[in-house]
């Protein structure tokens, strides 16, 4: 039996005017690329992902407009609402070295340098200059990892590690 991931990339948040077109939150770095006229994106509806062609797409407010394949009326998208929208994981693109999906940074275990485990990857903010990634520490308060090359020093996403230096300060909030 064959398996496929899928990946989110966004939340279909209302729908806009009345000839179907959909206001999509994205949640993908490569939004440009995944919502443009002929690209397939999948709909998680109940529990099944429903294949939808994008017929076309527009950025406006801040929000993608999307309209699907053989869609041309209000009534036809209503239902979607709520729903995620996802990208099939042979659909994404290689990333360059040092670059990472957040799916494989999520759950990596952290280390120092001296190999002492320190936590774990549970979440990732985007702040503009660099991600920051939140580490879920044993005891006390979750660590702020900045994403930068003075602080973390290896990422092996198929070992699932990623070692930091912990610079003076950085993890200094323990409780």
């Amino acid at each position: 039996m064959e398996t496929k991931n899928y990946f989110k990339i966004g939340t279909i948040v209302n729908t806009h005017g009345i000839r179907g077109e959909l206001k999509i939150k994205a949640i993908t770095d490569f939004a440009d690329d995944r919502f443009q006229k002929g690209q397939a994106i999948y709909r998680l509806d109940k529990g099944q992902y429903v294949k939808e062609m994008i017929a076309k797409a527009r950025v406006h407010k801040g929000m993608w407009l999307v309209t699907f394949e053989g869609v041309d009326n209000i009534n036809q998208v209503e239902i979607f609402k709520g729903q995620d929208v996802f990208v099939d994981e042979e659909d994404r693109d290689d990333l360059d070295d040092g670059e990472y999906y957040y799916n494989e940074i999520i759950g990596c275990t952290v280390v120092d340098l001296d190999g002492q485990t320190l936590g774990e990857i549970k979440e990732i903010m985007t702040t503009g200059a660099n991600d920051v990634w939140i580490m879920k520490r044993p005891k006390g308060k979750d660590g702020l990892i900045p994403m930068i090359d003075d602080v973390v020093k290896e990422v092996n996403v198929a070992d699932k590690v990623i070692t930091i230096d912990v610079l003076e300060g950085l993890l200094d909030d323990e409780d």
